[in-house]
């Protein structure tokens, strides 16, 4: 392993085709192409007025979202808050969430700490009440 990596984060893999998500969802991870040992990230995408169907929970993990293009609405636990590009939201680990993109869409970067793997995912995250944008 070299003392660094360089990758284009278009030519990593499109996940979100593989899981049954696109075209609805871009979704790279870079963990492994950069052989990364204390950290990760990966690059989301969600069309305009879309928003995932399922929220997520890390066991252990702390994560930090960066909006970078677009804006939308996050579900942070029981609370549902706007998020516009240059925002930058920490979420602590075992604190549900998902994203709704806006009628811009909505493109991030989501940085991990910690070990890869304790992603759990969480159906019907979304309450009723909160249609979508």
């Amino acid at each position: 392993m070299s003392d660094y990596a360089i990758k284009n984060i278009s030519d990593l893999e499109d996940s979100a085709v593989r899981f049954g998500l696109s075209p609805q969802v871009e979704a790279r991870f870079g963990r492994s192409a950069l052989e990364a040992r204390k950290g990760g990230f990966s690059y989301q995408k969600l069309e305009p007025n879309y928003r995932q169907g399922f929220g997520q929970i890390h066991a252990d993990q702390e994560e930090i979202y960066v909006i970078i293009g677009g804006g939308g609405r996050m579900k942070v636990g029981d609370e549902i808050v706007d998020v516009r590009r240059l925002d930058a939201i920490r979420v602590a680990p075992q604190t549900p969430r998902a994203f709704e993109a806006g009628p811009d869409g909505i493109e991030l970067l989501a940085f991990g700490a910690g070990e890869s793997g304790d992603a759990q995912t969480i159906p019907d995250f979304w309450p009723e009440s909160a249609s979508a944008t």
